[in-house]
């Protein structure tokens, strides 16, 4: 129509210059710029014709560009877009830029001569280079990209040469981390100027080229999809199609793209890092373009890799056509199928991987034929998936790469490594096994680790190594990753591969671990690490202090504690390797008599004991203790070194080595006594070293009692306690500590006093000992001064602090006399310490010194410089309160006897505190209010004496103890190193059995209060693995008298909180995925036994959920059936058993063996149920130990057989299971001739039963029955011999590999028929881990036997056997009978062939670049693809739903649809809409028309001759499969609810409906809409004759 209207016009005007001039006047418009461009190409045709106006055309052409276009451009170019020129939206400006850039070429064209073309070119140059990044850019390389098809490829060759290097400087100008140049002109430039340029040929191509291929080009991330932006749109020049006319000429005229190292670098990067999927499809368009273009032009061709030698990125010989096809095909199936993130799909593409491996490498000389990057660009893919699962296969297969095939060295494989951590996810174990086998993928990686470590060169191992190393420390990890990447580097043949750099990155790797709160995993892999070190270090490269400050990183409490494997480890490497380590840059002369690592000890000892030079005055900080333990560490290394030298041990030679190294530190210690001036800094030190000596000397998991490099300590020691003691007397009681820094000095103090007590504890407490003296002295003197300070004078700083060391050294005196009975000063009679304790103020808080007091000071700062560095005046005084309730303890626990039920039995208590409970309770509950969480365990113990003493006559108070001790319970479940202290101490008062046994007696409100907590505590167990563990060991203990006993009364206490065994009983594991897998790798680890040192230096803690179980469990064994009270426990704990779930019956199998007589009915009652097999076999197996050892009850189980068949269609195998065991059930039956015909007329009834698994229980039955029959010889079943021994025979010879005989072979292979033996079996490790195992359960419910022994909480008897199975039940695996099948009916990716038949999606091009320029029309979009598009229109305005939209949206894409119009355009960014849509909306015009504007809509289409066709049930609907579609059709769609309204079914032209043969009424919109697009499109391909 538009062709028409131009004839038109010039038909009526001979002067076009009349019309180009109208067209020029008015305001610019879209519509305007467009009908001027169409009118100038109208022209630009009928001058090619011939036609008229040629004469005056030129002239009007140059006017229009000169006096109109160009003053456009202009225009638009000194603009943003949507500026205030033309006052445009920016896609009509860019519909303005583009009609406006075709108009000038038309001038161009029209003008006569190349003047006009070269001098727009030359201008919009200008603009473009001034311009640069600026979004006026897009202008200037509009009207460039118009133009420049016009100039002349020789003589503008300069020209096209500077405008192709300006073009390529503005698409890959600037690094990556700075923002890009204007988006708008790189996608012009990329997919309009650079293609019209490439047009050209000649000079503008190479200089295109040349700007893409130099070697200064950028390589950062995010130039890489720029570039292969500009790569897909010049493929055609760079990449020569194939089939094209290829003269020898003409080809070595043109770059070859092929031959060049970058574009192959530049693919690969695309492919295997690229982030959007836009940028992958380009590459992999490029690599098969590159591919078909070889195979075409049939010559050879090479690339080399930039390294020099080495296997090439790209070749070709015509000779391996057929190979290089299968590989090239093979790859991109793979990268293609990659970009789906489906693993249903990817899985069977797997092994076509393990293909390309097989391409790769020449069977010949075992080299690479491929350059092996291309295969790592698709483990770079996978590791960089979305999908988890995808990534985790990628991971697996590039583990078990040297476990198929060996493969030559190639250093991506090295980059790969360390640039892709492994993640914690993929450290699962899988489904069926052990818990505590490890993380396959864990072993994978070490195994992976040591073979390919040791392929690698010589000369890259080391630096291989630090690269892996130094990428550890890159992220935090979690724990468990870091474990197995520890183990994995430890396990890496030992060699001389690191330095101090790997040393440092290990160092680092340590400080990674630190961040977890998994402490075994953390000590584990700090264990693992140091192993490292020792395996892969140059000593020569590094120093023994580089070696001792490694050492620090790791914490002995964790992992390197003396006495360990790991210790030994390091002594013997340090014994190796000691003179070859690095001197450091200052070394003292070492005599011949001393090693190395001597003289390092002994000059570490000697340096650490000098004063510091720097110390000025006594108001100094206590220094770090960093450097102590350093120095102890050093020393006892050192000692242990020299120890080993020699075969036999010998005290004396121990004794001398200790000497010669603490030679400096004993003396200064004697003088601590005597030398009053010795510096303070000095003495803080020696007492830090002489501390960190005691506590990293002894030994780890065994007693130091043998150790003589202990013992030798200790007497050095202890032959300076004398002076010692008297220093700190002296320090504690002079009033010397008058600062906020000395409450550290003041702790140290305390504790070194504390460890000399115990040292002469250990040998022998004597009453002339002088520690005796200083205890008595500080005692007093303690008492003395907080007495003087309560005068009521205005505090000072240092009347405070000394305060508060007065109180802490008292509360020191009362603990140590609370735990060492030897320490008694004094007998039970009140002493002063006793009375002043009892009638001190408690909680009594310390007013803080007025700041006008500090400037008396020397340094008045220093009080609030130091009080900042305590956290402040409230740390101080919750110590002090804290030392006030230890020293109350002490008071409560020695006169625990004295404290009365009620107040008023005292009138005049000599010891108020003691004698004044409820008082001493209030407080107790108002310092809960004060103190912070880590101050409260003191209170928890007072409150644990107090409580049942008061808990009948002041119970309301007892309970609100209960609910504040709970709160800060509660409040703690984040904060580990408070929290399970505070927990153990909470449990200890409220479930203390005294209290249990009083609430459960009064029955108030205390009682229900408990139970309450219980369950509370119960509940946080859920989330915080070890709570419920803490409450019922505590509990069992103590209704535990002995092991082999349980009393009278504790057995009433329990009774009373039955509920707490009962939900121990049925207490699971409760794991969250991520604590699934840190309790499988905390087994793990402890399953490595001593060869971990972290499970010698951590205690076990016992905190998993199994525990639980194994604490009731073991706690019930202690039970005695003969004991009547006994019995009616269990019996009642039983029945509340069976009523809460029918699935525990093997919780308590083993015990209800021993108490049954009052629960027999509940439990053939159970056998009624429909049960899974875990179950079934237990009850089963439970009905056979009571029928054993109570033959009476065996009426009931006949009678459980004469229920209808109705009630027994679920329940009946359970009970003929039960009958093939009679042999069992009659061992002790004299007579079975009864037993055994009422056994054999039941069963051969349900033999003949019509369901086929019930006949197969039956005739197992009937097989034992019969045997047993005809052992003992009953003439009565003598006419029964022929029918039941036909049967038998029958079944046993039954023809035929039918289902019916591989079942009757597997139900008598079955363990509980062929193997189990219900007496034999009768075990702990039968019920609880082989049974559940052997059924099938979950691996969480598996408890191995050994956590039993474990377990020593609650002792058993030393006579239990019942631990281990007497017979080979164990060493059975799950068999059929557990369905378990898997794989079966399904082809398992591995075992794939070449051939087999995989999915794969269509390639969305023809061979032609993906061009992304969405500026550009979409029909010349869609040509550029070698796309077809029809010329249907889709109206989906009346839909609402994304979904709906995004899935119409990719069907109109594929199917060619000319546009879809939608209600909103904002739809597209809708997540769902994107979701369904898979980026379709960037290939598909989309146009947004209202509902309310749809009327106009479809009538503008009917005057353009289109028909509107509306998918709507109506009375004159035409059925699809009758309807013939117009070429020209719209459809349009109704809405999800309403359908197409009336209004506008008054618009259609025809109404078509798609035949249904269900009941449901309509389709889904999208679905029918769907159907009708692809009838328009099939109808069309056949008018068109395609196939």
């Amino acid at each position: 129509m538009e062709w028409v209207l131009a004839e038109a016009l010039l038909s009526q005007s001979h002067d076009p210059r009349v019309l180009l001039g109208a067209l020029c006047r008015g305001k610019a418009s879209v519509e305007r710029v467009e009908t001027l461009c169409f009118f100038l190409q109208r022209l630009e045709d009928a001058a090619a014709r011939g036609g008229g106006g040629a004469g005056a055309l030129p002239e009007a052409a140059r006017e229009v560009a000169a006096g109109y276009l160009v003053p456009l451009l202009r225009g638009l170019r000194g603009c943003p877009a949507g500026g205030p020129d033309l006052g445009l939206p920016p896609r009509l400006r860019r519909r303005v830029l583009r009609a406006a850039g075709a108009a000038l070429r038309s001038c161009a064209r029209l003008a006569g001569g190349p003047q006009l073309a070269a001098s727009l070119a030359e201008e919009a140059l200008r603009d473009l280079l001034s311009a640069g990044r600026a979004p006026g850019a897009e202008a200037a390389v509009e009207v460039l990209a118009a133009v420049g098809p016009c100039l002349r490829p020789r003589e503008d060759a300069p020209l096209l040469e500077r405008v192709a290097r300006a073009a390529v400087a503005l698409v890959l100008g600037g690094d990556g981390d700075e923002a890009g140049p204007a988006e708008d002109a790189v996608a012009l430039v990329a997919g309009r100027l650079l293609p019209a340029l490439g047009q050209c040929g000649g000079a503008a191509l190479r200089a295109v080229w040349g700007g893409l291929a130099a070697p200064g080009a950028p390589s950062a991330p995010g130039r890489i999809g720029l570039k292969l932006l500009v790569l897909s749109a010049l493929a055609e020049k760079l990449l020569p199609e194939p089939g094209a006319d290829r003269a020898p000429r003409a080809h070595e005229s043109g770059p070859d793209a092929r031959r060049c190292w970058r574009f192959w670098r530049t693919v690969q990067a695309g492919l295997g890092q690229a982030e959007d999927a836009l940028t992958r499809k380009r590459a992999r368009y490029l690599l098969q373009r590159a591919v078909e273009v070889s195979a075409e032009l049939g010559s050879d061709c090479t690339c080399g890799p930039q390294e020099g030698n080495g296997p090439s990125l790209f070749w070709w010989s015509e000779k391996k056509k057929d190979e290089l096809l299968k590989f090239w095909e093979n790859y991109i199936l793979i990268m293609e199928t990659l970009e789906g993130n489906q693993i249903h799909v990817i899985k069977p593409v797997l092994p076509k991987l393990n293909n390309l491996f097989e391409y790769a490498v020449s069977e010949e000389n075992g080299c690479w034929l491929f350059h092996p990057s291309w295969h790592m660009c698709i483990y770079k893919r996978m590791f960089e998936s979305e999908n988890k699962i995808l990534t985790k296969e990628g991971v697996i297969h590039f583990l078990e790469l040297y476990e198929i095939k060996f493969l030559p060295f190639s250093l991506e494989f090295s980059e790969v490594m360390t640039a892709y951590p492994l993640p914690c996810s993929f450290c699962q174990k899988m489904g069926g096994q052990l818990i505590g086998s490890g993380s396959p993928l864990g072993l994978k990686l070490q195994k992976f680790l040591v073979t390919y470590v040791s392929l690698l060169p010589e000369e890259i191992k080391s630096s291989f190594l630090l690269k892996f190393i130094q990428k550890m420390t890159s992220r935090h990890w979690c724990a468990v990753p870091i474990l197995f990447l520890s183990k994995a580097l430890a396990n890496v043949p030992r060699s001389k591969f690191l330095g101090i750099e790997g040393l440092l990155a290990l160092r680092d790797v340590i400080h990674c671990t630190m961040i977890t709160h998994q402490i075994l995993l953390r000590g584990a892999a700090q264990c693992y690490l140091l192993q490292t070190a020792l395996n892969l270090l140059d000593v020569e490269k590094v120093s023994l202090s580089d070696v001792s400050t490694f050492l620090m990183s790791l914490r002995q409490e964790e992992s390197l504690g003396r006495g360990t494997s790991l210790w030994t480890e390091l002594c013997d490497w340090l014994d190796v390797n000691e003179s070859y380590f690095k001197l450091p840059p200052i070394c003292s002369p070492v005599g011949l008599h001393e090693t190395s690592l001597n003289a390092y000890a002994k000059t570490l000892v000697q340096e650490y004991i000098k004063s510091p030079a720097w110390e000025t005055g006594e108001n100094c900080f206590m220094p770090d203790w960093f450097e102590a333990k350093l120095v102890a560490l050093m020393v006892l290394l050192a000692v242990d070194v020299e120890g080993m030298k020699t075969q036999y041990s010998e005290k004396r030679r121990t004794e001398n080595i200790l000497r010669i190294f603490l030679d400096p530190l004993l003396d200064a210690l004697m003088k601590f006594g005597t030398n009053a001036y010795m510096p303070l800094l000095k003495t803080d030190r020696c007492l830090q070293l002489l501390l960190k000596l005691l506590h990293t000397s002894m030994l780890k998991g065994s007693s130091t009692q043998d150790d003589e490099v202990f013992t030798v300590l200790q007497n050095f020691v202890m032959s300076t306690t004398e002076s010692i003691s008297e220093f700190i007397l002296r320090r504690l009681t002079m009033n010397e500590l008058n600062s906020v820094s000395d409450l550290d000095r003041c702790h140290l103090y305390l504790t070194v006093l504390t460890e000399l007590i115990n040292l002469h504890l250990k040998v022998g407490w004597k009453r002339g000992n002088p520690i005796w003296r200083v205890i008595s002295l500080l005692k007093n003197a303690s008492i003395q001064h907080l007495q003087e300070m309560d005068s009521g004078q205005e505090p000072t700083l240092g009347s405070q602090i000394q305060r508060v060391v007065s109180m802490a050294a008292l509360a020191m005196v009362c603990e140590a006399i609370d735990q060492r009975p030897e320490l008694q000063l004094d007998s039970l009679d009140a002493g002063p310490m006793e009375k002043f304790l009892s009638s001190f103020q408690l909680n009594q808080t310390l007013q803080k010194p007025r700041v006008e007091e500090q400037s008396r000071c020397a340094h008045p700062s220093d009080f609030f410089e130091e009080s900042s560095s305590s956290q402040g005046w409230g740390k101080i005084v919750a110590q002090y309160i804290h030392d006030q309730w230890v020293c109350l303890s002490f008071l409560l626990k020695k006169y625990h006897a004295l404290i009365p039920a009620t107040e008023s039995e005292i009138l005049e208590p000599f010891l108020p505190a003691v004698q004044m409970p409820v008082r001493t309770l209030q407080s107790a509950l108002e310092a809960l209010t004060i103190l912070p969480s880590d101050q409260v365990l003191p209170v928890f113990h007072c409150m644990k004496i107090l409580v049942p003493k008061l808990l009948t006559s002041s119970e309301s108070l007892c309970i609100e103890s209960f609910d504040m001790a709970w709160k800060i319970i509660s409040s703690l479940s984040n904060t580990q190193l408070t929290f399970w202290p505070n927990l153990k101490a909470f449990v200890q008062f409220v479930f203390d059995n005294k209290v249990l046994t009083i609430a459960a007696k009064i029955k108030g409100q205390a009682y229900f209060k408990i139970k309450e907590i219980m369950y509370k505590i119960i509940e946080m167990s859920a989330i915080k693995t070890g709570v419920f563990n803490t409450l019922i060991s505590y509990c069992c203990q103590s209704w535990i008298v002995s092991a082999s006993n349980v009393s009278q009364g504790s057995l009433s206490s329990a009774k009373n909180y039955s509920e707490l065994i009962l939900e121990a009983c049925i207490f699971g594991t409760v794991f969250r995925r991520d604590q699934r897998l840190i309790q499988d790798v905390q087994t793990f680890v402890e399953n490595l036994g001593h060869d971990c040192a972290a499970n010698v230096v951590m205690e076990n803690t016992k905190r998993e959920d199994h525990y639980v179980r194994i604490c009731a469990i073991k706690f019930l064994c202690l039970l005695d059936g003969s004991n009547m009270s006994h019995k009616l426990f269990m019996e009642d704990l039983t029945i509340k058993l069976l009523d809460k779930v029918n699935m525990l019956y093997f919780t308590l199998n083993y015990l209800l063996y021993n108490f049954m007589t009052g629960i027999i009915d509940r439990i053939f009652q159970a056998g009624f149920i429909n049960n899974q097999a875990s179950v079934k076999y237990f009850i089963e197996w439970l009905i056979i130990l009571i029928l054993h050892k109570f033959p009476q009850f065996l009426p009931k189980f006949w009678d459980c057989f004469s229920y209808g068949e109705e009630n027994l269609k679920t329940s009946i195998c359970t009970f003929l299971s039960v009958l093939s065991h009679l042999d069992i059930i009659t061992e002790n039956i004299p007579e079975k001739k009864l037993i055994l015909k009422r056994a054999l007329i039941i069963v051969l009834q349900w033999c003949f039963n019509h369901n086929f698994s019930v006949r197969l229980y039956a005739l197992v039955a009937l097989k034992k029955i019969w045997n047993m029959c005809k052992t003992s010889r009953i003439e009565e079943f003598d006419a029964l011999t022929s029918v039941i021994e036909s049967s038998l025979h029958q079944v046993e010879s039954m023809h035929g590999a039918g289902n019916a005989k591989k079942n009757w072979q597997r139900i008598q292979e079955h363990f509980f028929f062929a193997t189990f033996h219900p007496l034999k079996d009768y075990c702990l490790e039968t019920i609880f881990y082989i049974l559940p195992r052997l059924s099938g359960l979950i691996e969480d419910e598996w408890i191995a036997i050994d956590k039993f022994t474990k377990f020593t909480d609650v002792p058993l008897d030393a006579g239990f056997q019942w631990y281990l199975s007497e017979t080979q039940l164990c060493e059975l695996k799950t068999g059929d009978w557990s369905q378990q099948d898997i794989g079966s009916d399904s082809v398992e990716a591995d075992s794939q062939s070449e051939g087999t038949n995989v999915q794969r999606k269509i390639i969305p091009w023809k061979n032609k670049a993906p061009e992304l320029d969405l500026e550009l029309v979409f029909q010349d979009r869609a040509a550029k693809l070698g796309k077809s598009i029809n010329r249907l229109i889709v109206v989906a305005s009346l839909i609402d739903k994304p979904t709906n939209l995004g899935g119409l949206c990719r069907t109109c894409e594929i199917f060619g649809a000319s546009v879809l119009v939608v209600g909103s355009l904002q739809c597209v960014k809708d997540r769902q809409f994107q979701h369904l849509s898979v980026s379709a909306e960037q290939w598909l015009p989309l146009e947004e028309v209202k509902p309310p504007q749809l009327i106009d809509y479809l009538q503008q289409k009917k005057t353009e001759g289109y028909t509107i066709v509306g998918v709507e049930q109506t009375a004159k609907s035409i059925d699809l499969t009758r309807y013939c579609f117009p070429e020209k059709s719209l459809l349009l769609l109704g809405n999800e609810r309403e359908g197409i309204p009336a209004n506008l079914i008054q618009q259609l032209d025809v109404c078509v409906e798609i035949p249904q043969q269900g009941i449901i009424r309509s389709l889904n919109v999208h679905v029918s809409g769907a159907l009708l697009i692809w009838e328009y499109t099939r109808q069309q391909l056949l008018r068109r004759g395609d196939t």
